[in-house]
């Protein structure tokens, strides 16, 4: 079996990603950026909002639209209600982007096996993953840039088909303009160049030279159109999002300049082998091809160092740094692989046998810790937690018996089926942590609405998560500090608790306010006070 996996190494990955983020797409809770995301994505299909983007019908130009064009797309097809369809593109560009990452290592001339495994650890590393639902549109801008830079690779590299590989390299950076403007530029794109720079030296450019500046003129076409087309049609609007999104840059969510130093615990399960690979002095003299090492080595350094310099930052910003960290990762794995069988160094040996020893542990204590956490919930789960028990417990029997034998390609293999194996099995069971008695869908006010004949107003902005879930436009009737009274004699209204004292007060000359329902998104033990609205019925004296 395994031997028909190395075989067909695309297949097999694909299988394995659709495996393990398809099945269950559906049950992750939306959350804030992917609610504006499809948000954006059912207003394009409702409004007929494809190019001047909006959200809750007001402008929404933060993040340029083929992420949300393809989303639309597969919600016309699958159903615009659909989680599982506005899911589907983003789950396919992590499948996008574990293809390219094998095709990149092939071209880096790593042998087929070693680019299989480093497809296996991208996709499998934790925030790639998770950004799927921690900010979506970002897969597409890193996905769509490292297929650029695979055909920018290959630009470099040869003079063969030149004008070829400078076109498609300008057609997949476009995308990723198009999906996020510059960001993949600047943590993905520039990191490689510099490291490209100080490893292979650019050699032969001359010659390069008109090519390469057509492939920047094509790429700037193709990813800056839009922008340039709401300017014009939109001016101000678009200045106003501009200004807010730059300013951001150095007045959010600003951390100090070592905030991103852990970035490999970001891998998840190969924390310790990411760690270890970017022991440079340690694994330059063991690995069998040391340009190639000393190349990922400094893109992904150069990547976290240029995020670095960036006043705002947030975990999710380091995913790109992820994809050349899992290509260092991998020579790691590769040299265990070589090597592991003949190291007598206890400090060699010891950190394998701790990381690999300690996922196995997990795998055999797995069922005891599920079972008391759900304690008398365990029925509603009982087929996904057998599933995933069972396949946990043999997976940790597994890993023991190779790493006795020293076989660390099977073990690799069983650590990737570790992560396969909870997404496909036991991802039902993190439904038992949404539990909460006062969660209260905001859908359900449209029934209100139409019962009594009125139009639902809000005092503020209405988080993403809640007018996602309402499935309609709420209109802000509190800005600039004041209140908007509408003309209708009876209307519904929105307001976040802590404004309720006051707006109460401020309405109640001439208006009567009577609760009728509190909306509450909040799930498991969390209470965010932002996904809680009190919803009154306002009746004018």
């Amino acid at each position: 079996m395994i031997k028909i996996f190395e075989k067909y190494p695309i297949a097999s990955l694909t299988v394995l990603v659709l495996a393990m983020l398809l099945i269950h797409l559906n049950i992750p809770n939306v959350t804030i950026m992917e609610a504006r995301n499809f948000i954006s994505a059912r207003e394009m299909i409702q409004d007929n909002h494809w190019l001047l983007t909006t959200m809750n019908g007001e402008p929404r130009y933060q993040k340029p639209p083929l992420p949300t064009w393809l989303t639309a797309i597969s919600g016309l097809i699958f159903g615009v209600n659909s989680l599982f369809a506005l899911r589907l593109p983003a789950a396919l560009m992590v499948l996008f982007l574990g293809i390219f990452v094998y095709l990149l290592s092939l071209k880096l001339q790593l042998s087929k096996l070693h680019s299989f495994n480093n497809s296996l650890i991208v996709v499998t590393s934790f925030y790639v993953i998770g950004i799927l639902n921690e900010a979506p549109w970002d897969i597409f801008a890193h996905g769509f840039m490292i297929a650029g830079i695979y055909f920018l690779f290959q630009f470099f590299e040869s003079s063969k088909q030149l004008w070829k590989n400078a076109l498609l390299a300008s057609f997949f950076v476009g995308l990723s303009f198009l999906s996020k403007g510059p960001v993949s530029l600047y943590a993905l794109f520039l990191p490689f160049i510099i490291s490209y720079g100080i490893v292979f030296k650019f050699k032969d450019f001359k010659s390069k030279t008109l090519s390469f500046i057509s492939f920047i003129f094509l790429f700037i076409i193709i990813g800056g159109w839009w922008f340039i087309y709401v300017r014009i049609a939109d001016a101000d609007a678009f200045l106003k999002i501009a200004t807010k999104e730059t300013g951001n840059w150095n007045s959010y969510n600003v951390k100090p300049f070592y905030y991103y130093w852990s970035f490999f615990t970001q891998s998840g399960i190969w924390t310790i082998p990411a760690f270890i690979s970017l022991l440079y002095p340690y694994l330059i003299k063991r690995v069998q091809n040391k340009k190639i090492y000393k190349f990922t080595f400094w893109w992904t350094i150069i990547a976290v160092i240029l995020l670095s310099l960036i006043p705002e930052k947030k975990p999710r910003y380091l995913m790109p740094v992820l994809i050349p960290l899992a290509l260092n990762t991998g020579f790691y794995i590769q040299y265990l692989i070589r090597s592991f069988a003949k190291l007598k160094n206890k400090k060699e040996t010891i950190p394998v046998y701790f990381n690999f020893g300690l996922i196995a542990f997990i795998g055999l204590v797995f069922p005891f810790i599920i079972y008391f956490l759900l304690k008398n919930e365990i029925q509603n789960f009982l087929i996904s937690y057998i599933l995933t028990s069972l396949s946990l417990v043999l997976i940790g029997i597994y890993i023991i018996k190779n790493l006795i034998k020293k076989n660390i390609q099977n073990v690799f293999y069983l650590n990737v089926l570790f992560i396969a194996f909870i997404l496909i099995f036991g991802l039902p069971i993190s439904t038992n942590l949404n539990k909460n008695d006062a969660y209260n869908e905001i859908n359900s006010l449209h029934q209100i609405e139409n019962n009594n004949h009125i139009t639902t107003y809000s005092v503020g902005e209405v988080t993403p998560e809640l007018l996602w879930n309402y499935n309609g436009k709420i209109k802000n009737i509190y800005k600039n500090k004041i209140v908007q009274i509408p003309k209708e004699t009876k209307f519904g209204l929105l307001i976040l608790n802590e404004d309720v004292p006051k707006i109460t007060k401020k309405l109640s000359k001439n208006y009567q306010l009577i609760l009728k329902e509190t909306y509450n998104l909040n799930k498991g033990s969390k209470k965010k006070e932002r996904l809680i609205r009190p919803f009154y019925l306002v009746l004018k004296k």
